[in-house]
């Protein structure tokens, strides 16, 4: 289940398999002894948080398409609103972008760390971070305290980011992330999901959501790419990277 997950918060782990917390907390120890874990502040990660790329190594991949679909997506933003920024380096590509054509005033929310310190400074742009756990290598604050703190916003518009996509929907491969995503979900107006034509055609461990639920598409692939993988978005919510 931890491997699975990723990140186990103990009251879960406790839920699924019906034991208490002692017992839990006892075998997360053995778990940790045979280094086929590493505990946390309630909870336990897999070696999941060791091998995913760094939010450093990621950035650097697919930039000219993340160039694309921040100049793209700052179209969605209008002052006076209150906008969600998911975790991710496209988020921070848009964050860039945003950076040097400001659109003032206005409320960022945002699990992503380094998006948050991009943007604090600029005038008139008021940052907020859910409270949660930092992944230090995905800079990102997750767990169930960021879903608590998230249930107190109104988002306009929530820009969100998923590491596939398929005929099917649209995938992650974290729990928490997907948690946080639907609680997103629940309190915006809209969402633009932004994912570069590298997720095309792939699959993660967690589903997010089907095509007929989502907000607009704001992607580099073309319309003809995303029909040939047998995927249907209605023209009205693809937005194609300019």
């Amino acid at each position: 289940m931890v491997a699975q997950q990723g990140f186990l918060p103990i009251r879960e782990l406790c839920r699924q398999l019906e034991v208490s917390e002692a017992t839990a907390r006892r075998d997360l120890s053995a778990l940790e002894n045979e280094k086929k874990i590493r505990r946390t502040y309630g909870g336990a990660l897999s070696e999941f948080e060791s091998r995913f790329p760094s939010f450093t190594e990621r950035r650097g991949r697919f930039r000219r398409a993340k160039a694309k679909i921040a100049a793209t997506a700052l179209s969605f933003i209008i002052p006076n609103r209150t906008y969600y920024f998911d975790t991710g380096t496209t988020m921070f590509a848009i964050a860039e972008e945003f950076r040097a054509h400001p659109i003032t005033p206005l409320k960022i929310v945002t699990p992503n760390i380094p998006l948050g310190e991009l943007l604090a400074g600029i005038e008139g742009v008021q940052v907020f971070f859910p409270a949660g756990q930092l992944f230090s290598r995905q800079s990102v604050l997750l767990g169930e305290p960021v879903c608590r703190s998230l249930e107190f916003w109104r988002f306009d518009v929530a820009f969100l980011s998923a590491e596939a996509m398929n005929s099917t929907g649209i995938w992650n491969s974290q729990a928490d992330v997907i948690k946080q995503q639907k609680v997103v979900l629940r309190r915006s107006a809209s969402s633009v999901f932004c994912l570069d034509a590298s997720k095309l055609n792939h699959k993660a461990l967690h589903f997010l959501i089907p095509w007929n639920k989502i907000g607009t598409l704001l992607t580099d692939a073309p319309r003809s790419k995303l029909q040939q993988a047998g995927i249907r978005v209605r023209a009205s919510r693809y937005c194609p990277a300019a």
